[in-house]
């Protein structure tokens, strides 16, 4: 099984999958953001408390979830690198640190333009947003260690470590409002209860989320598509792949 994997792994393999399935990505991104914005913009009701205020969430929410999703990718990958030395896995380190950052900072900013007209203030040290702002500086930590280290083999090693270090802040964001009494509000989404949201803006804010993580992985795919043919030193596969030029 393992031999598979590593196989499923390789560039070549990588290059054809992501090739077979850029299309369906860019399909299903096009059709669930459309389908967001027109939902929770136009058909959604206005929050009984909120009013219309409460259509950040089609972005907020998204972002939170992307921030975690993003880093929980990069633990995996670490792994990956660390145990089974795949070369895929720092990779995706490497590029999933700058989008997983972009992801947590529109968390925060669209939060705070939440958070001042229904508690009254811009930023206040709360748990869940205290912990999603470690997060942040996690990614721009890994960011800027991937920069300053030359050695690569050593780069990779130490920068896998401390992605998997900086994974216990990530049940940390996620468990806050359980643990601590925070004016951040519970989960809306609960994957084993009935969600705390009407269907007709939970669809939308499903779609925007789906949205936004097909397009993570077509950015990622897109940016390690670009290295792995850039590392290649003979990479004569790639002239019998008659797709790779379209990316």
């Amino acid at each position: 099984m393992w031999s598979f994997f590593a196989y499923l792994a390789s560039p070549k393999k990588f290059i054809s999958i992501s090739n077979k399935i850029m299309p369906w990505l860019t399909f299903l991104f096009l059709l669930t953001f459309a389908y967001g914005i027109i939902g929770g913009l136009m058909l959604a009701p206005a929050d009984y408390l909120q009013g219309d205020g409460f259509r950040i969430i089609y972005v907020h929410a998204p972002c939170a979830f992307l921030s975690l999703f993003i880093y929980a990718v990069m633990a995996l990958a670490a792994v990956s690198s660390l145990v089974f030395r795949l070369k895929l896995g720092s990779l995706i380190i490497k590029h999933s640190a700058p989008i997983g950052a972009g992801f947590t900072f529109l968390a925060l900013l669209t939060g705070s333009l939440w958070g001042k007209p229904m508690w009254g203030a811009w930023w206040i040290w709360d748990a869940r947003l205290t912990s999603e702002l470690i997060l942040l500086f996690l990614y721009v930590g890994i960011i800027l260690f991937q920069s300053a280290l030359k050695q690569k083999q050593l780069n990779e090693r130490l920068v896998a470590i401390l992605v998997l270090v900086g994974f216990i802040d990530i049940p940390i964001i996620h468990y806050s409002v359980y643990w601590w009494n925070t004016l951040h509000q519970g989960p809306t989404l609960k994957l084993l209860h009935p969600s705390a949201i009407d269907s007709s803006m939970l669809y939308p804010l499903l779609a925007m989320m789906i949205a936004f993580l097909m397009y993570y992985f077509i950015i990622l795919f897109l940016k390690i598509r670009l290295d792995v043919i850039a590392i290649q030193n003979n990479p004569h596969w790639l002239q019998d792949n008659k797709h790779v030029e379209r990316f």
